[in-house]
């Protein structure tokens, strides 16, 4: 083979070899260049805020735990004085269609007096506790009738909207929570002379209606003429949003 093929050979490769190096260097110096590291960091920059939202809207359910209680000489005697009572009262909840009814605590318990340094079993208690969810219109009338039919204590009461009115109050704070992060947003990026680009990451924090507190706790039924009066109030439901904003 003819020598001077063989040298031009070996140049034309060493500067088809040099040419890719130069242009990987030229490639990696614009990469690295004062302008796209601005560009870079200008695509990246992001502000992370959190919206809140909050609605309030009436409640129209009330949830009710039912104390049936009795007291005696001997655990079977108490026992059966309770069963009875409560089939009673369950009878009657189930008669008037309420909603979520169960059993949510039952107990047995010695009672004893003390004399003399002296401790005596004097007799037993037994409770038999139920809960439920009904109409609030409804809820004074049932409360007198369950005293008739055996109930003995009120160990809690409070008030609640419908699932359907809380799951439209829900996607209603959802929105006013994510309007509220983008508000927050502008003001922020406006008081530094920014522009708001777009929404780059989206978190969904909480969306709920926390369970309202009690409005009695072991209070005694007594059965009168009138209607006792049970009147709701408001459910706040709530939520949070978390906003990835670039600019």
């Amino acid at each position: 083979m003819n020598r001077n093929f063989l040298s031009r050979s070996r140049m034309n490769s060493c500067g088809l070899v040099a040419a890719i190096c130069l242009g990987l260097s030229a490639v990696n110096i614009a990469a690295f260049s004062p302008q796209a590291v601005a560009q870079q960091q200008q695509q990246t920059r992001t502000l992370s805020v959190t919206g809140q939202g909050t609605v309030s809207i009436p409640t129209s359910k009330s949830v009710v735990r039912l104390g049936i209680q009795a007291e005696g000489k001997t655990a079977v005697e108490v026992q059966e004085e309770v069963a009875r009572r409560s089939s009673a009262v369950v009878e009657l909840l189930r008669s008037r269609k309420v909603e979520k009814l169960e059993t949510t605590g039952i107990s047995l318990n010695p009672v004893y007096n003390y004399q003399n340094n002296r401790q005596l079993l004097t007799g037993y208690t037994a409770t038999n506790t139920v809960s439920f969810r009904l109409d609030t219109a409804e809820t004074g009338k049932l409360l007198d009738d369950a005293v008739k039919a055996g109930a003995s204590r009120i160990d809690g009461i409070s008030f609640v909207a419908t699932d359907e009115a809380i799951e439209r109050a829900r996607l209603q704070v959802l929105q006013q929570a994510t309007k509220d992060a983008q508000k927050q947003a502008d003001a922020v990026l406006s008081a530094l002379n920014l522009t708001r680009r777009g929404v780059v990451s989206i978190s969904i924090n909480s969306a709920s209606a926390p369970m309202p507190q009690p409005l009695m706790r072991a209070a005694s039924l007594q059965a009168e003429s009138a209607t006792t009066p049970v009147i709701g109030g408001e459910q706040e439901v709530r939520a949070s949003v978390t906003l990835g904003i670039s600019y």
